[in-house]
């Protein structure tokens, strides 16, 4: 575990324009009260026109950014946070771009062999009718529309019968473009990497369950009672392996730092499709990258703390 012999003055970043706003204010709210837990003294900062006075009249040790969807987890802040010269958990600005552009990550990953599915990038440029009919040539009627840039299944739509594509499309592109998949049945499967001083460590494999028809969608990411992490996962244990194999390399490939969390699909046959990788995962004590960090040993307590303490030693190194 980290140092504990000195306290820091931390601004936990919240809020802001993005559509998941409200869960970054709950997130950041448990980060303050973990961080407290640790001996810290925490500074809730909403992302707004006046938080760059506000981080400068507070001039923190370090700034932990509960942050999710743009611009806190696609570079922007981390770049205001460089500009300032304070030290901020998580990716930098490369990397943190590269995992929240969910088509340049595939790219990247299908580079490096990693295994992703087939897909299509449309925007709202295209002839949406024009798109419906070559993403149906090409994948199939059963797919997967998901926004380009967002986080926490806003704006997904599946058909995993088939429908009306050109709806679809409409619907999801209100965020912006979106990346088109083909539907594939499987587990739904997370796995946590925490950067240590001398390794990458892969969390143990989360299986996700939800009710019988339903998918782990905003809903039943944030309600309580609606989804259930499995740990172990019910795969074999080469399966579960790969999977831990494949999200360090995944965190590697995107050089990101400090966490990150690896979200894939498992098939019947054990076929792994790799979907995409968050740089700075939910942050609450029920949240998935915390439920598998307490499987290696780390309370939430723990866990933030270790993290805050690694930004800040950083800093110092530097």
């Amino acid at each position: 575990m980290s140092d504990t012999s000195s306290a820091l003055n931390v601004a936990v970043l919240m809020g802001g324009p993005s559509a998941e706003a409200e869960v970054s204010r709950n997130s950041a709210a448990q980060v303050a009260d973990a961080l407290r837990d640790s001996g810290h003294q925490p500074h809730l900062v909403e992302l707004d026109q006046q938080c760059v006075g506000t981080l400068q009249q507070l001039a923190p040790d370090v700034v932990f950014p509960a942050l999710h969807g743009p611009p806190g987890e696609d570079g922007t802040v981390q770049g205001f946070l460089e500009i300032l010269q304070l030290p901020y958990v998580g990716s930098d600005v490369h990397g943190s771009a590269l995992a929240m552009d969910k088509a340049v990550a595939k790219h990247l990953f299908r580079h490096a062999d990693l295994p992703v599915s087939q897909d299509m990038v449309i925007s709202a440029t295209h002839d949406i009718a024009a798109a419906a009919d070559q993403i149906t040539q090409k994948l199939g009627p059963r797919v997967v529309i998901k926004p380009q840039n967002q986080g926490s299944a806003i704006g997904v739509v599946l058909l995993p019968n088939g429908g009306d594509i050109h709806a679809a499309l409409g619907e999801a592109l209100q965020y912006g473009p979106v990346l088109v998949e083909p539907y594939i049945l499987g587990k739904e499967i997370t796995v946590g990497v925490l950067e240590l001083e001398d390794q990458l460590k892969a969390h143990p494999v989360i299986e996700i369950v939800t009710a019988s028809g339903e998918w782990y969608d905003y809903t039943n990411r944030y309600a309580a009672g609606k989804s259930e992490h499995k740990i172990p996962a019910d795969l074999d244990d080469a399966t579960q392996r790969r999977l831990q194999d494949i999200a360090i390399r995944a965190h590697q490939v995107l050089a990101l730092r400090d966490l990150s969390r690896a979200d894939f699909l498992v098939d019947d046959n054990n076929e792994i499709t790799l979907l995409e990788v968050n740089s700075l995962p939910g942050m609450t004590p029920t949240s998935l990258y915390p439920d598998g960090a307490s499987h290696l040993g780390y309370s939430f307590a723990q866990l933030i703390d270790y993290l805050t303490r690694r930004a800040y030693q950083r800093q110092q190194a530097s």
